[in-house]
């Protein structure tokens, strides 16, 4: 039997190294987000001292402002491309930066170092090389492809972000392939080779069955990622050109503190937390039963 003494020193224990976290969560996360869904039954334009009690007329707005919805497909647009881009360009790149070439870790540094640079800096940084380095290419090549600026094309812009987005991610998801291949038993891929597999049967029915779950994380992680995208978005495009490159977040912003409208605001932020929630669980569901089976 433990003593009151024991089991109270281990509970102040506890609270010692565990409460500053938790009070740091609850004030961070917790209840910003429960006062958020507060405020969404609620009119306020984040100056007046009043707030008018709307009910669900926040919710229902939401569903009438063709604007938001709009942004939401092509945020989901921009995520099924960018995860696709990201993880196999990560993928590639692990492999690379895994098979003994020379040089193999300054690779490794240097393809994990844009995602070092903040999201803003990175937007300035490519605007220069959308306005300017492929302009110029495409002036001395005669290349229609980069005849101006993509950041100019409402066609041509969405894509420009996704290219970021790509150089930017795929070097930290290199690093979790990294790791798994680094994981991947010797053993069992010198025995596939005396048997005569070749490599893309030993990628295919040995390789990639043990990568996933490096695959569940990389994916997790820009699933969440692109459905937050901004700052990349802010500083690439501000949302344009016509509105063509608004995403979500963008989107909610804008509303909130732009437009004023708080409630509703909060509102469409709420409803976005709702779809990258889905997805996400969507996403782990179908990924642990890919790996069950593997």
């Amino acid at each position: 039997m433990i003593s009151e003494k024991h089991r109270g020193k281990r509970i102040g224990n506890q609270l010692l190294f565990t409460g500053p976290a938790i009070l740091i969560f609850l004030a961070v996360i917790l209840v910003p987000f429960v006062y958020g869904i507060y405020m969404t039954f609620f009119q306020w334009d984040g100056v007046s001292s009043t707030m008018p009690f709307v009910g669900k007329d926040n919710y229902v707005a939401v569903f009438q402002d063709g604007k938001f919805w709009q942004s939401i497909w092509l945020t989901i647009k921009y995520v099924f491309f960018m995860v696709i881009l990201v993880n196999g360009v990560a993928f590639l790149l692990a492999s690379l930066v895994t098979a003994g070439i020379r040089g193999q870790h300054f690779f490794r540094t240097a393809f994990f170092t844009p995602n070092l640079i903040g999201g803003l800096v990175l937007g300035f940084i490519w605007q220069f090389v959308f306005h300017n380095v492929a302009v110029n290419f495409g002036e001395k090549f005669g290349s229609s492809l980069f005849a101006t600026s993509w950041l100019g094309d409402e066609h041509k812009a969405f894509w420009a972000i996704v290219i970021v987005s790509v150089w930017q991610y795929a070097g930290y998801m290199m690093v979790i392939f990294v790791a798994g291949l680094m994981n991947v038993p010797k053993d069992i891929i010198e025995a596939s080779t005396i048997d005569g597999a070749n490599a893309w049967l030993r990628m295919r029915k040995m390789i990639l069955p043990l990568m996933v779950p490096s695959f569940i994380v990389t994916i997790f992680l820009s699933l969440q990622r692109g459905f937050m995208v901004y700052d990349v978005n802010f500083s690439l495009t501000k949302g344009g050109p016509y509105g063509s490159t608004t995403m979500a977040s963008m989107h909610v912003y804008d509303k909130a503190f732009r437009s004023y409208d708080y409630g509703l605001g909060q509102a469409e932020a709420f409803v976005l937390f709702f779809v990258v929630a889905l997805a996400t669980v969507l996403q782990v569901y179908f990924s642990k039963k890919l790996e069950v089976e593997a």
